[in-house]
């Protein structure tokens, strides 16, 4: 079985230990950095496949490293911040963190948390099935984690592709806001429909010919949203 490798980042060189010792004796390998320069620079060199990202540290924080990584990278990354604000919370959310975490946490919850990400990265039964999925000029190959539009590529960040999948396996379906927050971010976010909104409208401004007036994926006020099955399919 591949290692399944964590960069974990902070300033603290006592919690940085602390941590990989926890991380090594639960079965994973631990990379450490200790600022956001040297995590953007491990994280091009090593490719992790989880990253545990502290928010306050010197120079490079947390928020402006997550932006940097984001730019290049779908990496999964879990936020730490000693600040319970939710709107730190919101605020990494946005920039595409995949859980967040406050500070000070039981190790074993870092470790459910790894562990409730990872299980979200396992493909199930429908996406190892050969599945290629067709909505009006949109192209969706499940397998090979293409969105084409006519002959275009279009490039989707994580969150956005686990978003295109689930509205391209259930069109003409109303998914429920909780059922979709709970199956990409986890059950403790079935009630953040903010942060939903805003990915959805991200994925919206690359599928849709016009953004501001979608017509393929419909909001269902204060339920869900669905995607339309376009006509003759």
């Amino acid at each position: 079985m591949k290692e399944f490798r964590i960069l974990v980042v902070d300033d603290e060189p006592r919690i940085l230990n602390f941590l990989k010792v926890k991380l090594e004796s639960s079965g994973y390998r631990a990379l450490t950095a200790t600022s956001g320069r040297e995590a953007l620079e491990l994280a091009a060199s090593e490719q992790p496949d989880l990253v545990v990202l502290d928010v306050m540290m010197p120079g490079l924080d947390g928020f402006e490293t997550l932006r940097q990584l984001r730019a290049g990278s779908s990496v999964p990354v879990i936020i730490l911040s000693a600040r319970e604000a939710s709107d730190d919370k919101v605020k990494g959310l946005k920039l595409g963190a995949d859980d967040y975490l406050a500070k000070p946490f039981s190790p074993d919850e870092l470790v459910a948390r790894i562990e409730s990400v990872r299980r979200r990265l396992l493909p199930d039964d429908e996406r190892r099935a050969a599945a290629v999925i067709t909505l009006g000029d949109i192209t969706v190959d499940l397998n090979r984690h293409l969105v084409v539009i006519g002959e275009r590529e279009i490039q989707l960040t994580r969150i956005e592709w686990l978003l295109m999948c689930e509205f391209a396996r259930n069109p003409g379906k109303l998914i429920l806001y909780s059922d979709l927050l709970t199956k990409i971010w986890g059950p403790e976010f079935r009630d953040d429909i903010q942060i939903l909104r805003t990915w959805v409208s991200r994925l919206r401004r690359k599928i849709e010919r016009q953004p501001d007036r979608p017509v393929l994926i419909r909001t269902i006020s204060k339920t869900g949203y669905m995607i339309d099955q376009p006509a003759g399919q």
